[in-house]
């Protein structure tokens, strides 16, 4: 019998249990109480398992258990066993009825507000017993959130190329920056207007040091202008849009902002042509990690709404 088979027979799932929660808890008393086990139970599982894997998983101490650096290493893969026997009973749900589940999703903020909720309503309607998870982050908080398996795909703008081995990625559709203003804005009503003509203007502008807030500044630099006084500045598309909906306002969001969010309140793309590239939104997902039936709803019903943003000129 090899090695790997005999530790697949000695190891157990209740034994990799009873070592995750000691920790957590950080103690085995503690560990034994919410296990509803004695300690001597919790002490003879976690001995058994330093006995096969021959090395120490905890450092003992007056004030309670620390995971040595063999402990944390297993702690790691432990968590991944029992996420994905979690995904494997929920894929079995979703073999004897594909149309139940849960989607956990990460998505810019942005596309949090505009796209993620069209997917969602689209796919109530379809299959309501389906339910969702929504985490809010930039690219590299949702790269993190994938790794930690607490979401299954992530949907945002990349800057650059993903090149991380262990993801994938598929582009939607490139978004670019639009200069926007309420349907009562007097320019609304304009059909030809360049950058400079609402430099004065009051506008609404991402906080420096953000992302978005890089791209606003581009915008202006390639247009041969500086940055103008940001009248208000958040990162709240709600905020964009309630103030923009006065007329009073000016503002630079994403298009898919406007696709989506417009159908609900009236706004006005300005015809201004900014000289910038647009960038690519993508869904990121871990390499060989299978997605789950609801999983794949989600990414049917997301290719399906921005097709048409992906396939304007």
């Amino acid at each position: 019998m090899t090695p790997d088979a005999r530790i697949g027979r000695r190891l157990s799932l209740r034994d990799l249990n009873i070592f995750l929660v000691v920790a957590e808890k950080r103690s085995m008393s503690r560990a034994a109480e919410q296990l509803a086990v004695s300690q001597p139970v919790v002490s003879k599982a976690i001995a058994d398992m330093e006995h096969v894997l021959g090395v120490p998983l905890l450092d003992r101490a007056p004030r309670g258990v620390e995971p040595t650096l063999y402990g944390r290493a297993l702690i790691k893969r432990s968590v991944a066993v029992f996420d994905e026997l979690r995904l494997s009973v929920t894929d079995i749900e979703s073999l004897l009825d594909p149309t139940t589940g849960e989607v956990r999703i990460g998505a810019g903020q942005a596309l949090a507000v505009a796209i993620v909720p069209a997917v969602i309503e689209r796919l109530t309607r379809q299959h309501p017993r389906l339910s969702f998870h929504v985490v809010e982050g930039g690219l590299p908080v949702l790269q993190r959130e994938l790794r930690d398996r607490n979401i299954e795909l992530g949907i945002a703008r990349a800057l650059t190329p993903i090149s991380d081995e262990d993801m994938e990625s598929e582009v939607l559709f490139a978004d670019r920056q639009v200069v926007v203003a309420g349907a009562r804005s007097k320019w609304a009503r304009r059909r030809k207007i360049e950058l400079s003509d609402l430099y004065d203007e009051p506008w609404i502008l991402a906080p420096p040091g953000t992302v978005p807030g890089s791209d606003h500044s581009e915008a202006f630099r390639a247009a041969g202008l500086k940055l103008p006084r940001a009248a208000i500045t958040t990162l709240s598309l709600s905020v964009n849009a309630y103030l923009l909906d006065t007329g009073r306002f000016l503002g630079l969001i994403p298009e898919s902002a406007v696709h989506f969010i417009g159908k609900e309140l009236p706004l006005k793309v300005l015809p201004i042509d900014l000289p910038v590239q647009p960038q690519p939104v993508v869904i990121v997902t871990m390499k060989n990690r299978t997605l789950s039936s609801a999983a794949k709803h989600f990414i049917e019903g997301a290719r399906a709404i921005t097709r048409p943003l992906a396939s304007r000129k």
